[in-house]
């Protein structure tokens, strides 16, 4: 029975060191299903390899974050492994065997109805939380709270190729901000940065553009290349946010009317 114990102690000890870097990985500005998941692929070392990836790993808070947790997670899966061999070679018999693998099912079945109970997961983000603002010195940010990211909206790298669209242009030849896009920052290839560029901030091949807007606008933005084809696009995603702001001056008209008809005030002081 002490290694069926020891095994689910491993485990639990596991479930809390990936809820930890989960709150860390979001405290960085990543959306909770994004930190779960790295956090999650780095502990148990599978490895996906995607662009969101890559932004965490050229990010140097999370990349600490992320070695810690494959460092961690190494020496968690073999002790796992160990010890769930443990558990049932050293049985006595079939009885003992039996015993010991229910005791295990009942275990993992607690740890599963712990580890998705809301309650106690809005509780331990809380201290996890707490603790890593009060007892580290990672610089950490909660960016998405911080720029209100939701829905389509949120903070994209792209990086600049020579043969794109956006090379070798003044940033205000661009006109980003009609296609409803805001270059927050721009990291040079000597790693120098500029933040808030101004309109005569010329982009330069491999410079890396930190963008703020609707994503799926900013992934087209990010293969558009240069030649008609680029301005054709260009002038397409300025007539797309043009329809998006008069449809939303609309919803907003028509929720003024409707405030009037109900006799609701408008203005309050």
């Amino acid at each position: 029975m002490g290694a069926v114990t020891s095994l689910l102690i491993v485990i639990t000890f596991s479930l809390l060191i990936t809820r930890i870097g989960t709150e860390a990985l979001t405290l960085t500005g990543l959306s909770r299903e994004s930190a779960q998941f790295q956090s999650r692929s780095a502990f148990t070392g599978a490895g996906f390899t995607t662009s969101e990836s890559e932004q965490v790993v050229s990010h140097p808070v999370r990349r600490r974050i992320l070695m810690l947790l494959m460092m961690l997670g190494n020496a968690g899966i073999v002790t796992v492994a160990s010890s769930l061999v443990l558990a049932f070679i050293s049985a006595a018999g079939p009885a003992d065997w039996l015993s010991r693998l229910l005791l295990l099912i009942l275990g993992l079945a607690l740890l599963w109805v712990l580890a998705n109970n809301r309650w106690v997961n809005r509780i331990l983000s809380r201290l996890v939380s707490w603790a890593l603002q009060h007892w580290t010195d990672l610089d950490l940010r909660d960016y998405t709270n911080l720029l209100r990211l939701s829905g389509e909206y949120g903070v994209m790298e792209l990086k600049v190729q020579p043969e794109d669209w956006l090379a070798n242009k003044r940033l205000v030849d661009t006109h980003l901000r009609s296609e409803g896009a805001l270059v927050l920052g721009i990291q040079r290839a000597d790693q120098t940065y500029l933040g808030a560029p101004r309109g005569s901030t010329c982009i330069r091949p491999h410079d890396i553009l930190i963008i703020y807007g609707r994503l799926p606008a900013l992934k087209e933005l990010d293969s558009r290349r240069a030649g008609f084809d680029g301005e054709r696009a260009h002038w397409e995603a300025v007539a797309m946010q043009q329809k998006l702001l008069e449809d939303q001056c609309e919803h907003d008209l028509s929720s003024y009317l409707d405030d009037q008809d109900s006799g609701s005030p408008i203005w309050k002081d």
